[in-house]
């Protein structure tokens, strides 16, 4: 099985660390612009292979597509932040360019190939890699629940003091500081209800918390979070690469389902071999309907921002 990564930034070398160190993939091609980046980092991760006990090949390209040919599973980290003083749509112009070149270029080599988006704003850039792309919907597939829900089971966590393998829990929505929602009602600890071991005030605490998750990590470290990001795209590549059959919120390309339609937005998905096996309608209540039609709403809206590109 064989893995790329677009991007070897923070995020794009940690997504490689962990798929090599999972044992996932028996190849892992790390790709990014900048000369020597990707090399260099592939070589660092391939001088841990002996000491952590994998053999997982890691080789690290500059902006040689060619390299990806064939890959099952291609993950697009690529992409700016957003910097002081650039309007969301200048960030949505840029990083459109990047995403739609890279996708362009790994469909070349790789026709088949299911795709990850982590690349901001997620939503929108998984939206561009499906529609301007003409893919089968199945196989784009936007990373953001996954991670949400890693940082909503952690503050549950944390306020139980339980593990938090033993916590069940979800975000739905966009992947952004209003858009998500955090289902705290159907948050469970080995089966219990979340809303019977938390106070409705601690709840609310922990609903905001995760909302801003990433934007706490930005002020902590100044720059984007990589590890947390990375071991949820490692996630999803397993479950894909070994048909695991996993339910994963993901960013996914809704036509009907929710009663939404043509856009791509967070939602409970099976992941397997062939990307997205089913979505799961879950059984919202109108509270939650409302938030879900909202934060499209506001997706939409920044879709309108890839006119050129679409």
């Amino acid at each position: 099985m064989k893995v790329s990564v677009i991007g070897a930034g923070n995020v794009g070398s940690s997504c490689a660390e962990y798929i090599a160190i999972s044992k996932i993939a028996n190849e892992v091609i790390l790709l990014d612009i900048k000369k020597g980046l990707s090399e260099g980092k592939a070589l660092d991760l391939t001088q841990t292979s002996s000491t952590l006990g994998f053999d997982t090949v890691i080789k690290g390209v500059t902006n040689d597509y060619k390299s990806t040919e064939d890959s099952d599973v291609v993950v697009i980290t690529s992409g700016i932040p957003r910097k002081p003083g650039m309007t969301r749509e200048e960030l949505i112009g840029i990083n459109a360019g990047i995403v739609n070149s890279v996708t362009e270029n790994i469909l070349k080599f790789s026709p088949n190939t299911i795709i990850i988006v982590v690349s901001n704003p997620m939503d929108t850039m998984t939206y561009l890699a499906l529609k301007s792309n003409k893919l089968e919907k199945n196989k784009v597939i936007g990373m953001g629940g996954a991670l949400d829900s890693s940082r909503f089971k952690t503050y549950l966590s944390q306020a139980l003091n339980k593990p938090q393998s033993d916590i069940h829990a979800m975000v739905i929505g966009g992947h952004g500081d209003t858009t998500m929602i955090p289902l705290i009602r159907l948050a469970s600890y080995n089966g219990i209800p979340i809303t019977n071991l938390l106070s409705t005030e601690k709840q609310k605490e922990i609903v905001s918390s995760t909302m801003i998750g990433g934007a706490t990590l930005t002020k902590l470290l100044g720059t984007s979070a990589w590890y947390a990001p990375g071991a949820s795209v490692s996630y999803l590549v397993d479950s894909i690469l070994n048909n695991k059959k996993k339910i994963i919120p993901c960013s996914v390309y809704l036509e009907g389902q929710y009663g939404l339609n043509d856009i791509c937005i967070g939602v409970p998905c099976i992941i397997g071999r062939k990307g997205i096996d089913e979505i799961i309608d879950l059984n919202l209540v109108s509270s939650e309907k409302n938030k879900l039609e909202e934060s499209a709403k506001a997706i939409a809206t920044m879709n309108k921002s890839l006119k050129n590109f679409i």
